[in-house]
């Protein structure tokens, strides 16, 4: 027995001796795989190369790293090992790799390890694969099948990969995944750094969170503090919002991102998109904000309203129509503002002013600071207006301080209107699908201005009325009639009276060159209009425009009257002080006013009032003449050309310009 321990111990001294001083071609002496333990060993001689086969507790060194097995196969020749059962290789304290099977080349110090399970563990990182190049020289395991990589944040799988041991940085390839407890990651390649937790990827990736969708094609995302950094085009995606730029960067922690370059934000509940150079959005207050050529789309089956402006503003905000239960209310409704250089169009309305601001939830929009609004034919203006949209169609229109409408007819005069106050109604009308003004009230300083046209199209003369109050209604976009309240102030003034400084109210600005158009809100090359696009059809104010009544001689189509005893003639009293116009037909067809009770102008006027105009407000324009009665109203003589005759003393009071006050 003590014979057999001392051959083998002089065969492992010789098989010492032989790696210390091996063939140098192998890689020099100290390349030399030390055998520090086995069990059992047993000489083999292979031609020219030297072999070793070692059994049970086999322990091997070389430079740093140890490699324990059941059972080696060590060729002192050629430098190289191949070990079976329990492999475990351990470099340094850190790192440690195991499977069934190694063939480790000590000239290069590349380890391949394979077998049913080989795991590779550094620190807190554990990989899991079948197969495993471990390059020692330089530090890098690559792993040519799929692989499972374990930390405390993150759990990443990959067709294939590569482990910088000494940079920490793993290359992932096809199908990679990383699955967090807060989100999922997906792509077809990703650089992921294992101490700082960043994931840097190349090509299509998605991130898939409860807060919503990540999309992008290169960009940095930090699995820990899910900072996120994308390029080329990244979107991020919600239940409620979907927000895309060419460069996106994002906090997922409080939902919070900033997007550069053709952005574009879409909100999926009321189908509105803002588009800008630059946005931020703000999931968890439900706010964004958009700068450069900003842009916002409100769609609807019927209507779509685009607003350009500086910068516009996207408030989402508790709904307080909502009652839980309803499925047809949603429980959050969109403010929207526009700031400076806004621009608006719509189908029935185009605007353009300072500010604006538009609530979704009962469809109102606000418009400041210098604002002018277009529809159908119509100009707008005052010191502040606001639209109510029913059905996503203009409603209600109300113009306070310094109101004024303007409209052009066909023969390019202008009718205006102008008050303190005015409120335009709009009806829609299904089969031209439109819509179009029905009414307008003028309270406060209200004046009236416009070009009454026969049935040939021919002027017949302008009106010009005074008035605290009045009212005008349409159809088919026509004058139909017109009702003054409180002692109107008004003159026809035939053509070949008329002047040019005549035919304007003060503060008339016409700025149809301003109006906005599609074309010029989305950038768009403008078709070329014709110039008599802006101008009104001749049957738009052929009729209604010279609609006149007996009661409404003194608006329409009053003429100069032939002498006092005429004009006496025509002078009646009415019921009350509202004036309405009928039209023109009806008012030739009567030769003779029918006598009606008189009735006190104070107390009709009272009967008038809004309740919620005080009398003060109320203000009465001086009567049509000093001797006339102030219930009373002349009658139209029935030429439309009068007599040059000599006027009287009572003509010459008729025909003097009202006395009105500058402005509203």
């Amino acid at each position: 027995m003590i014979h057999k321990l001392l051959v083998m111990l002089l065969v492992l001294l010789a098989g010492s001796a032989n790696a210390q001083f091996g063939n140098p071609a192998a890689g020099g002496a100290t390349d030399i795989v030390i055998l520090k333990r086995a069990d059992q060993l047993e000489g083999l001689q292979s031609g020219t190369e030297e072999i070793k086969k070692l059994t049970g507790n086999v322990e091997l060194l070389h430079k740093n790293t140890l490699m324990f097995c059941d059972q080696a196969v060590q060729n002192l020749t050629t430098n190289v090992i191949e070990a079976y059962g329990n492999v475990r290789l351990i470099q340094g304290d850190t790192l440690s790799v195991k499977g069934d099977t190694l063939f480790y080349y000590g000239a290069t110090r590349q380890a391949n390890v394979t077998g049913r399970t080989v795991v590779l563990k550094d620190r807190k990182m554990t990989l899991t694969t079948r197969r495993l190049d471990y390059d020692m020289a330089n530090g890098i395991a690559h792993y040519p099948v799929k692989g499972r990589i374990v930390d405390r944040e993150n759990i990443l799988t990959s067709r294939e990969g590569y482990y910088n041991t000494r940079t920490k940085l793993f290359t992932f390839h096809e199908n990679v995944k990383l699955v967090n407890p807060q989100y999922t990651l997906t792509a077809d390649s990703l650089l992921y750094n294992s101490l700082s937790k960043i994931a840097t990827f190349q090509g299509p990736t998605k991130i898939v969170s409860k807060e919503g969708t990540l999309l992008a094609k290169d960009g940095d995302y930090n699995t820990v503090s899910r900072l996120s950094n994308f390029q080329r085009r990244a979107t991020i995606e919600t239940e409620k919002y979907t927000l895309t730029g060419d460069t996106l960067f994002g906090n997922n922690a409080n939902d919070y991102y900033t997007a550069r370059g053709n952005v574009v934000l879409f909100a999926k509940g009321d189908q509105t998109i803002l588009t800008g150079d630059f946005g931020r959005y703000n999931r968890k207050a439900g706010v964004a904000r958009m700068i450069g050529h900003a842009l916002v789309k409100s769609i609807s089956r019927s209507d779509t309203l685009f607003m350009r402006a500086d910068t516009l503003w996207s408030f989402e905000l508790p709904n307080p129509k909502y009652k839980k239960g309803k499925t047809n209310t949603d429980s959050t409704y969109r403010r929207l503002i526009g700031q400076r250089n806004v621009l608006v169009f719509k189908n029935d309305l185009q605007s353009k002013c300072d500010s604006i601001v538009y609530e979704t939830a009962d469809s109102t929009i606000y418009f400041f600071k210098d604002p002018i609004v277009w529809s159908t034919n119509y100009q707008m203006e005052g010191d502040s207006i606001t639209a109510l949209m029913k059905n996503n169609r203009i409603h209600k229109m109300l113009l306070r301080g310094h109101s004024f409408v303007i409209s052009q007819d066909t023969l390019l005069n202008f009718n205006q209107v102008k008050g303190r106050t005015l409120t335009s109604y709009f009806a829609y009308d299904k089969k031209s699908d439109r819509s179009d003004i029905d009414h307008v009230v003028v309270e406060g300083n209200g004046e009236s201005l416009y070009f009454a046209v026969d049935d040939n199209n021919k002027m017949v003369g302008m009106n010009r009325v005074l008035c605290s109050k009045m009212t005008i209604r349409f159809a088919d976009r026509k004058v139909n009639k017109i009702s003054f309240y409180g002692q109107p102030d008004s003159k026809l003034v035939p053509p070949q009276e008329l002047k040019d400084a005549d035919k304007q109210l003060d503060g008339f600005n016409w700025r149809m060159a301003e109006k906005p158009t599609k074309a010029r809100i989305l950038g768009l090359p403008e078709p070329t209009t014709p110039a008599s696009a802006t101008v009104l059809s001749a049957k738009t104010v052929t009729k209604a425009a010279a609609a006149v009544s007996p009661e409404a001689s003194a608006t329409t189509k009053r003429e100069v009257p032939l002498n006092e005893s005429k004009m006496k003639g025509l002078i009646r009293k009415t019921t009350s002080n509202t004036v309405e116009t009928a039209p023109v037909k009806e008012a030739v067809s009567v030769n003779k006013p029918a006598p009606v009770p008189t009735v006190e102008p104070k107390k009709e006027i009272e009967k008038l009032k809004p309740a919620t105009v005080s009398e003060k407000k109320v203000q009465r324009v001086d009567s049509l003449s000093t001797e006339t009665s102030k219930n009373t109203i002349t009658k139209p003589a029935l030429r439309t050309t009068p007599t040059p005759v000599e006027e009287s003393d009572l003509e010459k009071e008729l025909n003097k310009k009202p006395v009105r006050k500058t402005g509203n």
